[in-house]
């Protein structure tokens, strides 16, 4: 298990982000306005995170929307394809979508020579679990029989941030489970591992940008559930049997409130034996570190794409 945290290089950045995390904490206390709690709320929230909504995200006029498994896709292909990579997009399993996502899915695509497939899972209230994870598997599985004749390549990854990460920890379990394997790594950015809380979800509310502390989304994917019933394996993957995975990194940053769900997370994977699992943690990096507009953004941007070119050979 490799671990890196507070280099050098790393604490040189430090201040710049520091100065970065104040402006975010501003559009938190901004967010904290906004009803999660209800079906309204969370569409108004999808509206704002839609390409030329508030949140400022683009898209690009030359991915392809299709559908694959019968789930629509968002296809991103670079000049030169050496492999796929499997993208889920964030938004706490209710809000986003693959479109939003372009600008970040091309990047790595070039950065990587690989086609960006990012799955429009379908979203809570409306779909809560598992329909979402659902989706994902089947665009998965569909892709280890179907990539090398789609795409002329079978190497695959897959990943994502937030509730995207979650959704890749989902998928690779259920894969596992099947026996089905084709994946040659994950990329977790600081995704949500247990539902039932860690004490840096509780911790850091109102301490560090976006954490609100609001539970109104995760009720909406997972209704009705008790503290136990959220530890299920098939809901909660830090529960789960972790063994026989793909090789992962996992990136955090210490102003994150799911600071402790990748710190334990990347624990249990390297204590169940899984080769390579690189946790890469950054001093004052907050919720979305690696894109960042900053040094250590790009800092952190940079390892992940490194790790996965490593393993797409």
């Amino acid at each position: 298990m490799k671990f890196q945290l507070f280099d050098a290089a790393l604490l040189a950045y430090v201040d710049e982000q520091r100065s970065h995390n104040v402006e975010l904490m501003k559009v938190t206390e901004q967010m904290a306005a906004i009803d999660n709690s209800t079906p309204e709320g969370i569409r108004w929230i999808r509206d704002a995170m839609e390409p030329g909504g508030l949140f400022g995200f683009q898209a690009l006029d030359f991915p392809v929307t299709r559908e694959l498994a019968g789930v629509p896709c968002r296809i991103v292909t670079p000049e030169t394809v050496r492999g796929v990579y499997l993208h889920f997009h964030g938004g706490a399993m209710t809000v986003g979508s693959a479109r939003s996502m372009d600008l970040r899915n091309w990047d790595f695509a070039k950065a990587l020579d690989c086609v960006v497939v990012s799955v429009d899972y379908r979203l809570a209230p409306e779909h809560p679990y598992p329909a979402g994870v659902e989706d994902c598997e089947a665009v998965a599985a569909w892709l280890v029989e179907h990539a090398a004749e789609e795409f002329g390549t079978d190497r695959l990854m897959m990943g994502g941030e937030s509730a995207g990460a979650y959704f890749t920890m989902t998928t690779a379990l259920r894969l596992r489970d099947r026996g089905i394997r084709g994946f040659r790594a994950m990329d977790l950015c600081y995704g949500i591992y247990d539902l039932s809380g860690t004490p840096s979800t509780r911790l850091q509310v109102g301490k560090v940008p976006y954490a609100t502390g609001g539970t109104g989304q995760r009720d909406m994917y997972a209704p009705g559930r008790t503290l136990e019933e959220l530890r299920d394996p098939g809901l909660s993957p830090m529960w789960a049997e972790l063994h026989d995975l793909p090789p992962a990194i996992l990136t955090i940053g210490t102003a994150d409130s799911l600071l402790d769900e990748s710190v334990l997370l990347a624990g249990r994977l390297a204590a169940a034996g899984n080769d390579d699992v690189d946790l890469a943690v950054y001093p004052e990096g907050p919720h979305g570190v690696e894109s960042m507009p900053t040094a250590m953004g790009k800092v952190a941007k940079e390892r992940i794409i490194e790790f996965l070119k490593e393993h797409l050979d």
